[in-house]
């Protein structure tokens, strides 16, 4: 998605898990967050289709300029988590005329004994929450950023 910004003011919004849970319903409300240089570390309840999941704590690590990739934090944090699924996610921001090219992934392998009843329903529900969250992040870093150069 095409964001009239420049790729530090993108991925510094998406650092700022305080700011961006205004605009990602499947992250509010965030419990704790502790940023300490490029690592963010946050808790929260998972939301999808209006069901709260148990506490997950993800961590953010920055690349400057290029990209963040998002993880469930190591042991001892995320054991249900972990039982389900494998979780990783990025936004990788690419300088383009005008602002920034954000590639935003989000990929879950999900474990056999569990694959029949999630993987049909976050094939359903995650693309249209990704849409919608890319959506409210444009909005929002367009109304409140300069212009790239």
């Amino acid at each position: 998605m095409f964001i009239r910004s420049t790729p530090e003011a993108v991925l510094e919004f998406v650092m700022d898990i305080e700011r961006y849970q205004e605009i990602d319903e499947k992250i509010r409300p965030v419990l704790w967050s502790r940023r300490e240089g490029h690592l963010t570390e946050f808790a929260f309840r998972p939301r999808l289709a209006g069901l709260l999941g148990p506490k997950v704590v993800s961590q953010e690590r920055l690349t400057p300029g290029r990209r963040v990739d998002i993880q469930l934090a190591p042991a001892p944090h995320n054991r249900l988590a972990r039982a389900l699924t494998h979780y990783e996610a990025s936004f990788e921001c690419v300088p383009v005329a005008g602002g920034t090219e954000v590639i935003r992934s989000e990929r879950f392998r999900v474990n056999r004994g569990f694959r029949w009843l999630l993987e049909p329903f976050l094939k359903r529900t995650m693309p249209g929450l990704v849409r919608e969250e890319l959506r409210l992040a444009k909005r929002k870093l367009e109304e409140s950023q300069p212009a790239a150069g």
